[in-house]
């Protein structure tokens, strides 16, 4: 009989486990508030005899050193972490017996980290569930640039052998049990579903069902910003965690929170955003307590400056410390609960400003305001408002002087972001709406996007934009979309101009996946073109079964045109004369060229 119990920690989106059986139990990657911990060991009626980490962790402070301390247990680590304290090395192999019939066998998976390290949970000496830490995550896998630039691309190599690894020498049934990818941004995606097991990675996780040069070309290029807390991290673990302290703050009134404003350090607010926007403290932040509130405070505060914590009760403080210790914010310099009228001096109110909804923005019209997108790159490039500035929200403080005169209304995926930057923008004396409503409601209020898909694109080439293809010859000369007009990027950023055909009226800007049309869309926009791009690029054009011409249909090449073009298209010179630049023929009914869609699919993959 063997039992494991999961050990969430939502606000960092990650996981760690108890597993053990009728009297003795081991806790992996456990987290920094060790109470919950104990207490759930106790709660089952067991020992705790070993503590194991698959990795030194980049985005949270591990609990695993001060819960052997304070449990006897032993404390297994990767043999080839450099740490700075007595622990269990761990080599490829070893097997750490829990109680009679019950082990944990050690597999090295390298990849997240080099020293990375699963552990397979044995009952009765059969495989029943794999603790993968970092490396074989539900759908996707840890990301492997977070140790050293240098390493990012053999790190990913790793990664997809350690992955098969897993598969190959585990059954089909054994649980996968991964501490990222609920959340945290150590997974190189996000999970989809609680629970997995090998067998069903087998059939849907990147590393084992691409080859291996596509899933690395295919993870590095989706590689999105690591958070700036996470260069603290590994040091911390690798020095040793101290102890936590979450006893209550020192009380601060409402002098001392002024005081604190005016030395420049943070307080920062910890209420629902709603009450936050109706009434707060001039200078302060808001970072609701509930969601993501260590994520992103400890990636936007510099690292180590003072922090005033105000929350609404003293229930919602110990939960904000409690969250922020598992990121290295340990002990706030004061705090204040209660409301903005307990916090201001004698003779001041609290400021206030407005929340509204895209119906709103789109009845008001975007035109005539400034509208600020803080998600992060990667959320952009799947569609924006058309017009908007995107900054997004770990930057936005170094980057304020670039938002234009105005009312900003900032927007996020759903309001808690767009919530702290309105308070950033507030501080900072400028009058902003906070935009506290889902991004999906954006084109349903009929807010022009930013990026159209490959089905909107065709209805529009032609009679309202011309559609402009930004890859290079080779590509172009593969196949096309009917009626596109070829301008390669690399021309375009190096200053070609653009071809005549494309000078005057909106300009559909398209790729092979969306982008370097994306790229390009923001050149051509800078020089007041107006613009979109296609989301998904060719890829999704020829999936949605619109026309191609090119490749296969064969043709000689009209003039100017690269090698290996067709006669399906003809050069159009650029405003400079310049040829290389071409426009295809379109057909009556806009079919593809001999071959139809799947081999132009193929052509274009």
């Amino acid at each position: 009989m063997y039992f494991v119990d999961t050990i969430e920690v939502p606000g960092l989106g990650n996981r760690g486990y108890l597993a053990g059986g009728a009297g003795s139990a081991v806790v992996v990657d456990p987290p920094r508030d060790v109470d919950r911990v104990i207490g759930a060991a106790a709660g089952r009626g067991v020992r705790i005899t070993q503590v194991v980490e698959t990795h030194v962790h980049n985005d949270y402070v591990t609990g695993g050193l001060e819960l052997a301390r304070i449990t006897g247990a032993a404390y297994l680590v990767p043999a080839g972490a450099r740490v700075a304290f007595d622990r269990t090395p761990v080599a490829d192999g070893d097997v750490a017996e829990i109680e009679d019939g019950l082990a944990l066998r050690a597999l090295a998976t390298p990849g997240h980290t080099p020293h990375h390290m699963a552990y397979v949970l044995e009952a009765a000496g059969r495989a029943v569930a794999v603790f993968t830490g970092g490396s074989l995550l539900i759908g996707t896998v840890g990301r492997p640039d977070l140790v050293e630039p240098a390493l990012t691309g053999r790190l990913a190599r790793a990664q997809y052998d350690s992955a098969h690894r897993l598969a190959a020498e585990l059954p089909d049934g054994t649980a996968v049990l991964p501490t990222h990818g609920f959340g945290s941004f150590c997974s190189a995606a996000q999970a989809a579903g609680g629970a997995t097991t090998i067998g069903r990675e087998r059939g849907s996780n990147e590393a084992l069902v691409k080859d291996v040069d596509t899933f690395v070309a295919e993870l590095l290029a989706g590689l999105d910003d690591v958070p700036a807390y996470y260069a603290h991290m590994g040091p911390l673990n690798a020095r040793g965690p101290l102890p936590v302290d979450l006893t209550p703050p020192r009380p601060a009134d409402a002098e001392e929170i002024a005081a604190r404003l005016a030395a420049g350090e943070w307080v920062v607010d910890l209420r629902d955003r709603r009450a936050f926007a109706e009434g707060h403290v001039a200078g302060a932040f808001n970072f609701e307590a509930e969601g993501q509130l260590a994520t992103y405070l400890a990636w936007l505060v510099p690292w180590g400056r003072p922090v005033t914590l105000l929350a609404a009760s003293p229930a919602q403080l110990a939960h904000a410390q409690r969250e922020l210790v598992r990121v290295g914010i340990d002990r706030p310099a004061a705090a204040a609960t209660g409301s903005p009228a307990e916090w201001v001096r004698d003779g001041e109110s609290p400021r206030s400003f407005p929340r509204g909804t895209f119906a709103e923005l789109a009845a008001r019209g975007s035109d005539a305001v400034v509208v600020l997108d803080v998600r992060r790159d990667s959320e952009r490039s799947g569609g924006h408002i058309r017009g908007s500035l995107h900054i997004p929200l770990h930057r936005l403080r170094d980057r304020l002087s670039e938002i234009p005169d105005g009312t900003v209304w900032v927007h996020c995926a759903g309001g808690m972001r767009a919530a702290v930057g309105a308070s950033i923008l507030d501080a900072a004396g400028r009058d902003v709406v906070a935009v506290d409503d889902g991004f999906a409601s954006a084109a349903a209020a009929g807010l022009p996007m930013g990026r159209i898909t490959a089905e909107e694109a065709h209805e529009r080439t032609g009679a309202e934009a011309v559609l402009l293809d930004v890859r290079e010859h080779a590509e172009w000369a593969a196949g096309h979309a009917p009626g596109a007009v070829h301008a390669p990027l690399s021309e375009l950023a190096s200053g070609g101009r653009l071809p005549r055909a494309v000078e005057d009226g909106p300009v559909i800007t398209i790729c092979r996946s969306g982008k370097r049309s994306r790229e390009a869309a923001g050149l051509l926009a800078a020089q007041g073109v107006d613009v979109v791009d296609v989301l998904g690029g060719m890829r999704a054009w020829v999936e949605a079964g619109l026309g191609v011409v090119g490749g296969s249909s064969g043709g000689r090449s009209a003039p100017g045109s690269p090698p290996g073009g067709n006669g399906d298209s003809d050069t159009v010179s650029g405003a400079d004369g310049s040829p290389g630049m071409s426009r295809a023929h379109s057909s009556a009914n806009g079919s593809s060229a001999p071959g139809g869609p799947s081999d132009a699919a193929a052509r274009l993959a």
